[in-house]
């Protein structure tokens, strides 16, 4: 079931390339940021994320890649400086979205694969169907949000796996703040019998040029049940460069 988020992924392409006849519109952006500091406190940290948008006549198509390394300088026993490693995330997750008749509503299919070497679950699978639509289409304030059931397999730092069903639900709030700062807001929640995964992200980001942009962010994500030895909530703040082609 890992690989589920990939096949779905590439079930995705395969609908665009069906529809190569239609005009196809691309909107990408990459971003990358890295941290290292010196002295008493030693250590380095690295995050990129790939997202790509495609809007098609009957499908609106995204697809996410994301990484975050982090490595700390540490002395052992015998006084020798060592680099290790404490964080190791990897994320892929595909949507495609079809248009229905009245304006911003969608039928969704979503799949989403994690990796996470140092997290309460190290693996962890979703797959996801249902219905969004727009609610809020201000002037310069938009919100989507979109519900429906899936289903998701994981396991846990300590090896035990688990599946079942889940209902999820997300939303996704766009403040136009000037022709160069934007705020967004996007949460999601994934709710099981066994757990609820609760991540949210809150950026800022503001234009340098046509093409590049400094963002500010700030991550978390929620477990609601985790091994003894793990904690229920992570978080991670970032400040990334981001081009947008």
């Amino acid at each position: 079931m890992k690989l589920v988020a990939i096949a779905a992924s590439l079930s995705l392409i395969f609908i665009g390339q069906a529809q190569a006849n239609e005009n196809k519109t691309w909107q990408t952006s990459a971003e990358l940021g890295a941290i290292t500091t010196s002295g008493n406190t030693s250590g380095t940290s690295i995050t990129g994320k790939i997202d790509a948008k495609q809007e098609l006549t009957q499908w609106s198509n995204n697809y996410i890649l994301s990484a975050f390394f982090k490595e700390d300088e540490k002395t052992d026993a015998e006084g020798n400086k060592i680099r290790e490693r404490s964080a190791e995330r990897y994320l892929v997750s595909a949507k495609g979205a079809y248009k229905l008749t009245a304006e911003f509503d969608n039928l969704f299919l979503l799949g989403s694969y994690t990796d996470d070497k140092f997290g309460a679950f190290t693996k962890y699978t979703t797959v996801a169907a249902g219905y969004g639509t727009r609610l809020l289409n201000a002037e310069n304030k938009f919100l989507d949000v979109e519900i429906g059931p899936g289903y998701y397999t994981a396991e846990r730092a300590n090896t035990e796996k688990e599946n079942g069903l889940l209902a999820r639900g997300a939303a996704s709030f766009k403040w136009v703040i000037s022709e160069s700062a934007n705020f967004t807001q996007k949460i999601s929640v994934e709710y099981s019998s066994d757990n609820t995964r609760t991540i949210a992200e809150s950026a800022i980001s503001a234009r340098i040029n046509g093409a590049m942009q400094m963002k500010a962010a700030f991550l978390i994500q929620n477990d609601s049940d985790v091994t003894a030895n793990k904690e229920n909530t992570d978080t991670q703040t970032s400040l990334t460069l981001v081009y947008s082609f």
